[in-house]
């Protein structure tokens, strides 16, 4: 131990969609508040739950052995909204609760690794008078003012992968392929991955598209001499009709003034994403009837947040987690630790969240795809 710091005992939680680079963010905090700091560390089980139910393990030093390369989380998750979870059959807020079981432990901090919605959980316990720090973790990589999250260049990397397996299957079989990569409403893992792997179409949800754009896009390519295109498709892309019609009912749900209002408006979204659900398979059968090619879709799903992550996303976990560690040390609390540049930033979590980071449409990214001749299907 070289340093030395007012907060003795620390509790740590993963919090929604699993991400490679969890269990390397958990072992840098770790590691620098245990080692440097003579801090004592508990984990809390399966996120939001675990917090409110104070199912907690200790973690020494043995515990964090070994969990560098690990994917997943080693303390579960979960997607609960700590003001809204549904408890003996009625949703409860259980703020409350959770302050109490702080208190019980004796916790000085609280470390929330997560992403967009866990922002928000933080908010709340932040707003109840706890001292929270948040760590950005998601594969979207849609997080309010960080320059990346942890997750995100292990599933560029499967993702890019992916593409560059399907591209011989396409140029053998003379076929489109459309690659369905993760990303609801922000397109960077499938502009990342489709830049990477060389995509010639790539669909996100920043750029509603048409079907008769991408055929032109395609017949062009066959009448260079391609007899085959892959496709890269966030599963948030829509056209331009749908992308109406579900801008239209999220505003609505957004601007409802009642709740019987909002319960209806946010049916109504509930229903229209349902619809637009399978727009992937929707937009295959469309491209082949514009084109005539035999047209197949691929669809990456879980694998693209498993397995063990890569050496970016691991050496970007461990710095926030020790600038995390330092921040408890000095008693900045009510931030989220944001990656800037080659080092981190303190960001009021105030700032972040209810943020989503889309891509703009003059993103460098996006000039870039256009540069090398890329359809981006507008």
């Amino acid at each position: 131990m070289t340093g030395s710091t007012g907060a003795k005992r620390v509790g740590i939680l993963t919090a929604g969609g699993d991400s490679p680079g969890l269990n390397a963010a958990i072992r840098g905090f770790g590691k620098t508040a245990i080692g440097h700091y003579g801090m004592e560390l508990i984990g809390f089980r399966d996120g939001i739950s675990g917090l409110v139910e104070n199912r907690s393990v200790n973690l020494d030093a043995g515990a964090l052995s070994g969990i560098l390369t690990v994917g997943g989380t080693i303390l579960g998750t979960s997607r609960d909204k700590v003001h809204r979870m549904h408890v003996d059959g009625e949703v409860r807020d259980m703020v409350p609760q959770v302050v109490e079981n702080y208190a019980k432990e004796g916790l000085d901090a609280l470390i929330m690794l997560g992403g967009g919605g866990t922002a928000k959980n933080a908010m709340r316990l932040v707003d109840a008078g706890l001292n929270v720090l948040h760590l950005p973790k998601t594969i979207d990589n849609d997080i309010a003012r960080t320059d990346t999250t942890f997750g995100f260049a292990t599933a560029t990397e499967i993702a890019t992968d992916a593409i560059d397996r399907v591209h011989s299957t396409a140029h053998s079989h003379h076929r489109i392929i459309l690659t369905e990569i993760m990303g609801h409403r922000a397109g960077w893992l499938t502009l990342a991955a489709g830049i990477a792997g060389g995509a010639d179409i790539i669909l996100i949800p920043e750029i509603p598209y048409t079907v008769a754009s991408i055929a032109e896009t395609i017949r062009a390519r066959t009448a260079r001499g391609s007899s085959f295109s892959v496709v890269a498709v966030a599963e948030g892309a829509r056209d331009t009709e749908d992308t109406a019609d579900y801008e239209a009912a999220r505003l609505l749900a957004k601007s409802a003034k009642t709740p019987e209002a909002a319960r209806a408006a946010k049916a109504h979204l509930a229903h229209v994403e349902d619809q637009q659900r399978e727009h992937t398979f929707t937009l295959a059968r469309e491209l082949e009837q514009a084109t005539g090619l035999e047209t197949r879709v691929t669809i990456l799903g879980y694998v693209q947040r498993g397995g063990t992550p890569c050496a970016a996303d691991r050496l970007l976990a461990t710095r926030l987690g020790a600038a995390a560690a330092d921040l408890v040390a000095r008693g900045e609390f009510g931030v989220m630790v944001a990656a800037r540049g080659e080092g981190t930033e303190a960001v009021p979590l105030s700032e972040v969240a209810g943020k989503v980071k889309l891509v703009p449409p003059d993103h460098e990214w996006i000039a870039a795809a256009r540069q090398v001749g890329t359809g981006l299907g507008d």
